[in-house]
């Protein structure tokens, strides 16, 4: 179970504020969990239940537990390749060809029946909340809140541009500039279909991609390495995919070719964000998979 401490100071006493003010002021839960945790009984104050609307003294301890959950998917073995884990936070490299959780099309084999054998067999308890979702042909750094505060938190922290989501990616042709910016608003066409198109009308949702060469290759591809400001639906696809350079093995979006990669050569490579309590920067990476390392060795002979 997760647990957030903190340690009363002088100011505090000397500004008499309750342990519901510090609660709100150093915690910011949001009100929905707030509400748990005081229904709960979950708070305490040196190891001991309080009540919330007492002064503190110095030195004293405030602990606030999560509220137990648990996902009820069916746990299935699913190989789970941690980047890293906290009480708070799971991190995993995601393999490519399995979607990230149950659908219609997909209702088992998916990472959260994965992660839901991995909690079991490490006798762990938490709710599974991706905070970012990668398109199942996708490989790379997929993370899992173990409680809703955390799932908030980061929420918030994308929407403060706070998270830095970086990809690469071998797309066709030789991309001419050595970097820009896709400023073009992504939607979906044709609801019975999956896949998304710039529209230039109101119904595109306003989508940011920043683009920068690592490699060219004489063969007539690029290297290229990817930030996304916004988290549209097939986003580096349809951006890439539209100024004439989709992904390689993308079948969806133009760039299929079997011969080179059987998926998209996009990889979720590194992530950065702040810790929920700590405010700790976070520096995460997956390295880059097999498949694309092959691709990349293929193409070879970079231009100078």
């Amino acid at each position: 179970m997760s647990k957030f401490n903190y340690i009363v100071t002088e100011d505090d006493v000397n500004n008499e504020l309750q342990i519901k003010a510090l609660l709100r002021y150093h915690f910011k839960f949001s009100s929905r969990l707030n509400k748990k945790i005081k229904r709960e009984n979950l708070i305490l104050l040196n190891g001991k239940p309080v009540k919330t609307y007492l002064l503190p003294a110095a030195g004293d301890i405030i602990s606030i537990s999560m509220p137990e959950e648990i996902s009820d998917f069916n746990p299935e073995e699913i190989p789970i390749e941690i980047v890293y884990e906290d009480d708070d936070l799971l991190v995993i490299n995601k393999q490519y060809g399995i979607v990230v959780h149950p659908t219609k099309g997909h209702h088992s084999h998916t990472i959260a029946n994965g992660i839901m054998k991995y909690m079991l067999d490490s006798k762990q308890s938490f709710k599974i909340r991706f905070i970012n979702r990668l398109d199942m042909d996708t490989s790379g750094i997929l993370v899992v809140a173990k409680n809703s505060h955390v799932q908030d938190d980061f929420a918030k922290q994308v929407a403060m541009n706070l998270v830095e989501k970086k990809y690469i990616a071998v797309v066709k042709g030789i991309v001419e500039n050595d970097e820009g910016i896709i400023d073009l608003p992504i939607g979906r066409p044709d609801i019975e279909k999956p896949e998304r198109s710039v529209l230039k009308d109101s119904s595109g949702a306003n989508s940011i991609t920043h683009y920068k060469v690592i490699e060219r290759y004489k063969t007539g591809y690029t290297l290229v390495e990817l930030i996304l400001k916004t988290g549209r639906t097939h986003q580096i696809r349809v951006h890439m995919s539209h100024i004439g350079h989709p992904v390689v093995g993308d079948h969806l979006y133009g760039g299929s070719n079997v011969l080179l990669i059987e998926r998209q050569a996009l990889h979720a490579h590194k992530l950065s964000f702040f810790k929920s309590v700590t405010k700790e920067k976070l520096q995460l990476e997956a390295p880059v998979p097999a498949d694309i390392a092959q691709l990349i060795s293929k193409l070879q002979n970079p231009i100078k």
